[in-house]
Order: C-alpha cells, then structure tokens, then sequence
C-alpha cells in the first residue's frame, strides 16, 4: 500500500509541474495547463512504472530505431525483431476539439 501511496504522490507532483510548465509555455493558458497536467502525470508514471519494471528482474522490451529488443536487468539487450514500418503521413498539427 505504501508503494501506491508514494505513486500517486509523484502522479500528483508530475501533473502540477506540467500544469505550470503547460500554463507558461502555451497562449491559452487554460489549456496549456490542462495539457500540461496530463503530460507531467504520464512522464512520472512512466518513469515510476519502469523504476517498478526493473525491481523485478524480468526482462523489458523496448524499441529503438525500428528494431524490438529486450533488456535484462543488467542492462544487456536482446535484438529480437525488426519491427514494419508505417506508411502512414501524420500532419504536422492537429486540431484537438
């Protein structure tokens, strides 16, 4: 229960530095915050999660440059796959409603 605790505690400090960080860096500060918020919280879930992942001395998988591999807890990697590549075009912005 403790290590939920101390999860929740980061959620909350990584959304309140996004909101600032949000709020300053956008023109609609509202939104800025909003997005912010969300950002910071994912960022230190992320984080929290993988320091979690490594505790337990199972491999993760990670992406890089297209390629799958997996990596132990001694920091050694496994190629395992070419991953495909997407055809999809993203536009440059997008609008959100």
């Amino acid at each position: 229960m403790k290590e939920n605790n101390k999860a929740f505690e980061s959620l909350i400090a990584g959304g309140l530095i996004g909101a600032a960080l949000g709020a300053i860096l956008s023109k609609d500060k509202e939104e800025g915050s909003i997005l912010g918020a969300l950002i910071g919280a994912a960022i230190s879930a992320t984080l929290k999660a993988n320091e979690n992942a490594q505790q337990t001395n199972q491999p993760v998988l990670i992406v890089e440059n297209g390629k799958l591999y997996q990596v132990y807890s001694d920091r050694k990697k496994k190629f395992l796959k070419n991953l495909p590549t997407s055809s999809t075009k993203w536009p440059e912005h997008l609008k959100l409603k």
